[in-house]
């Protein structure tokens, strides 16, 4: 049987849910490619992997350059021919001091869309077709709580919480059901996941309640390996829908 490959955004990070998402899917037997804006990060991580007995690799990949995105689907072509499981992972860093929309700096809201939706948006083109010669390929958008505040209109008589961050992972849930209606007609399901509020940052102060990276990647992994009968261009947190 084929290994099957799962390529990960933003595993640069030991405390990341980029790198429990990928030690969850080695574990299930996939290839991992853990990738990163700079490869040394994601190298230390896939060599933990791979002490462990993993298959991991480690490849460079920055989501604002497309030259980057093609050499990397390059090299998963020449490597492996297909690509079963891509989970956009990476994004910005979120502008958590900023409380209005009036307020948005506007350098931090362009960052937002190049990396949480230009930047996956453009990886799936580069990556179609190897996403195309996997039997039944996943793509999972991470996206964040904070689109909340936009979706179900929260900002509306109060303040936004981080406006770049949040307008970048509202638009990325939209970017998941224009995506899966644009792969209706493949065996291709693009779903977003929020994970909930995680304690990947330890060193900015996380809050008590919340919960581990390796308790959030399961909802990341539930919709990585759905079935062939699963849901296509919705928002999910632990496998039940949001919307």
């Amino acid at each position: 049987m084929t290994t099957k490959t799962a390529l990960i955004t933003g595993t640069s990070r030991p405390a990341g849910l980029g790198y429990a998402v990928s030690r969850r899917l080695a574990g299930l037997g996939h290839h991992v490619i853990l990738t990163a804006r700079e490869l040394a990060r994601a190298e230390s991580l896939a060599e933990r992997l791979r002490q462990d007995g993993y298959a991991a690799t480690a490849l460079r990949l920055d989501l604002t350059e497309r030259a980057s995105m093609d050499e990397t689907a390059g090299y998963l072509t020449e490597t492996f021919g297909r690509l079963d499981v891509l989970i956009n992972n990476a994004s910005d860093v979120p502008d958590f001091r900023t409380m209005s929309a009036l307020e948005a700096d506007m350098d931090a809201v362009r960052s937002a869309m190049e990396v949480d939706v230009l930047g996956p948006w453009a990886l799936v083109q580069s990556m179609l077709s190897l996403l195309k010669a996997a039997p039944a390929a996943r793509i999972v958008n991470v996206s964040s709580l904070s689109a909340q505040q936009i979706a179900t209109g929260l900002d509306l008589g109060a303040s936004l919480r981080s406006p770049a961050h949040s307008m970048g992972k509202y638009m990325l849930d939209v970017l998941t059901t224009v995506l899966a209606r644009a792969l209706a007609d493949t065996p291709i399901l693009v779903n977003a996941v929020d994970p909930g509020e995680t304690a990947t940052h330890p060193e900015r102060g996380d809050d008590d309640n919340d919960r581990p990276a390796a308790e959030s990647a399961r909802g990341i992994l539930w919709a990585a390996t759905l079935g062939a009968d699963g849901p296509t261009g919705g928002l999910f947190r632990d496998g039940e829908p949001v919307r």
